[in-house]
């Protein structure tokens, strides 16, 4: 018998994620929601049709554990791949500017005709990526040890 994962399940390991689906993106979205990176660490490789961003996402896995056990939140440096990407635009992202941090709030799938479409990161500030894709391929994977995020507590959304 087989039974669905829990986040408890998750533990101290590393989270390595893929996509395929918009419910599997969902996933993904939800891990990634207030996610924060500099916009130096986006990179664009046209050749291998790839799309890359190193993330400082909150360990959600994890939040419920923590606030039982009294322990901090954490951070974790991720890597967020899009393949098949045909191409890459953007609004309210500056890439010139080196000091820019972006905050990413959620990824989305608008589909095209076949399996084609684009994955949309929405970012705050009314800022916005749109990877237009072959064919919806994304991947989440854990690159460094947890740490206490340096405020010590999640983001406030004035909910």
């Amino acid at each position: 018998m087989t039974e669905d994962a829990r986040f408890e399940d998750g533990g101290e390991r590393p989270l390595n994620l893929g996509a395929l689906d918009v419910e599997d993106l969902q996933v993904i979205s939800s891990l990634v929601q207030d996610a924060v990176l500099p916009v130096t660490e986006i990179r664009w490789q046209a050749s291998k049709r790839r799309l890359g961003l190193l993330l400082n996402r909150i360990r959600w896995e994890d939040v419920e554990a923590a606030k039982k056990r009294g322990r901090p939140v954490e951070r974790v440096q991720s890597l967020l791949v899009i393949d098949n990407v045909l191409g890459v635009a953007s609004q309210g992202v500056d890439r010139s500017d080196k000091d820019m941090i972006l905050q990413v709030l959620a990824i989305s799938f608008e589909p095209g005709e076949d399996a084609d479409g684009a994955v949309v990161l929405t970012l705050a500030g009314d800022g916005a990526m749109q990877a237009k894709v072959e064919a919806l391929e994304v991947s989440l994977r854990d690159v460094t040890r947890p740490y206490v995020a340096p405020s010590r507590k999640l983001p406030d959304h004035g909910a």
